[in-house]
């Protein structure tokens, strides 16, 4: 059987994006989106996925995001493939001309639904805020239409399932995203701490650079990629510019130099604010280095607290330094909980469930 795979945007490749990649891989799937960074995809080792262009959209949001929404609702590939898998969320409308399909949710748009505050007072302009209401409330009105037209919903998580029941008043069964646990391996518990997030505000990366400016002997590594436009830059440039002499920031690595990374760091710090799922903790975990997250979101899906890591009730830079001290005490008695908690995220279990319930 043929298989399409719609996702948003492929230039900025982060935790979605590789899920695409791996069902494409998997089952032998083309993907369609709209900007591509073919070099980025290269480099994470998916030389060999088939990626078009259905057209390229602008940098900036929300002609960004608008943009895509509009040429995914006006694709038509005919008869070309026997089933669909939707994985981003602003190509939900090619669910309108495309059957049977199957949305694989991440989250439905958090800037329109759960984070629509946190956004709104964060990062949009005073002047600007009655322009934003109207795109939000636009795109709430055109999200409900298009997800009439799902034949089925999985998402990743219990968190992300509930947000579905919120705001889109729909169920959706929980298939957890694929981690390549065969590629990651413990080197040794080095001397240097690790991140791995977009640089978006909400993953409060600001706030692991104020808590290791606290501990001077202590070294960070942020791996932070981030998209073109003027909000993420400047979030980029922020956190560049506060970052002491003991945080390194970096915007991009090889795969293999992130893999090295996992496997001589000395831990795995996470602060997203309520974090839909969250691969890049069960990625630490793989290599059996143990986790400091909060308490909530994905996270307590995942990280095991005091098992795997230590997930904090409170997210401030007090509770991230004793936790940072307190688990950088000895760090490889959580190795073996960690490894085997890492497995049950597998990319084997994923795709198995996958085709289930795609009846392959």
């Amino acid at each position: 059987m043929k298989t399409a795979i719609f996702h948003s945007f492929m230039d900025n490749i982060g935790g979605a994006e590789r899920v695409c990649l791996i069902l494409a891989r998997e089952l032998g799937a083309d993907i369609y989106t709209t900007n591509i960074d073919r070099d980025k995809v290269r480099r994470m080792g998916f030389p060999d996925v088939k990626i078009l262009s259905i057209g390229e959209v602008p940098v900036n949001a929300p002609f960004r995001h608008q943009l895509a929404l509009w040429r995914f609702r006006g694709l038509d590939l005919g008869n070309t493939y026997d089933r669909y898998i939707i994985g981003g969320d602003w190509a939900v409308s090619a669910a309108v001309n495309h059957h049977p399909n199957l949305w694989y949710v991440h989250s439905p748009i958090r800037e329109i639904w759960d984070l629509y505050p946190y956004t709104r007072k964060k990062t949009v302009p005073a002047s600007l805020r009655g322009c934003f209401d109207v795109w939000v409330h636009t795109n709430r009105i055109l999200t409900r239409a298009y997800i009439r037209q799902v034949d089925r919903m999985v998402c990743n998580s219990r968190n992300t399932q509930n947000r579905i029941r919120t705001y889109l008043s729909r169920d959706a069964e929980i298939v957890h995203p694929p981690v390549e646990t065969r590629e990651f391996r413990y080197g040794r518990n080095g001397n240097f701490w690790l991140s791995v997030n977009r640089l978006i505000s909400h993953k409060r990366v600001d706030l692991q650079i104020r808590a290791f400016q606290r501990m001077p002997e202590q070294k960070l590594v942020i791996v932070g990629s981030y998209e073109q436009s003027r909000h993420f830059r400047s979030y980029a440039d922020y956190i560049r510019s506060i970052k002491p002499a003991n945080v390194s920031v970096f915007s991009w690595v090889h795969q293999e130099d992130l893999l090295k990374l996992y496997a001589d760091c000395r831990g795995f710090l996470a602060t997203a604010l309520d974090e839909d799922f969250g691969l890049t903790p069960v990625e630490a975990m793989a290599a059996g280095k143990p986790v400091i997250a909060p308490a909530d979101g994905g996270f307590r899906e995942t990280v095991l607290d005091g098992v795997t890591g230590r997930l904090l009730d409170r997210m401030d830079e007090d509770s991230l330094l004793a936790a940072v001290r307190f688990v950088g005490q000895d760090p490889g008695k959580y190795r073996p909980a960690c490894e085997d908690r890492a497995r049950a995220f597998d990319t084997k279990i994923f795709v198995s469930r996958i085709k289930t319930l795609m009846g392959h």
